[in-house]
């Protein structure tokens, strides 16, 4: 007889996910920002969604939720479709504070897999040799300066 989940079905998982998204909301990142008057004002950031954190809120209630994402055993096939929106919804609150500045966008390039690679010296191939071509400069009698 298979084991009971702790979570009973996926939309109770994303359930957990929509608690988790409400608190990410009321619990922002306050920092000291310095102004230009000597000042320091309190700046108010609301922090990125992300798989970590999800992980981590999950635990902080008791659970785990890698077995459900991973479909360990092949034992959590109903949750692969409510795993990969979650993955998704993470992804694109990611990439769009990104694109809008409200997250630092290189960051959220790098942990998106999104920056730009282009080989422009060897078409795709490996690198076996390097010719290394000496041009003499043109011989000049230095009479004739």
């Amino acid at each position: 007889m298979p084991k009971p989940k702790l979570i009973e079905t996926p939309e109770k998982l994303y359930s957990i996910f929509e608690e988790y998204k409400e608190y990410i909301k009321t619990n922002p990142r306050t920092i000291d920002k310095a102004l230009q008057s000597g000042k320091i004002a309190k700046e108010t950031l609301r922090v990125p969604l992300t798989m970590d954190g999800f992980e981590i809120f999950c635990f902080q209630k008791g659970f785990t939720i890698e077995h459900y994402f991973r479909n360990t055993n092949d034992s959590y096939g109903e949750y692969c479709g409510i795993c990969s929106i979650i993955k998704k919804e993470i992804r694109a609150d990611q990439i769009e504070g990104g694109m809008v500045g409200q997250y630092n966008p290189s960051i959220t390039q790098r942990l998106n897999n999104l920056t730009e690679k282009t080989d422009i010296t060897t078409d795709g191939k490996g690198i076996n040799e390097i010719k290394v071509n000496i041009i003499k400069p043109n011989n000049t009698n230095e009479n004739e300066m």
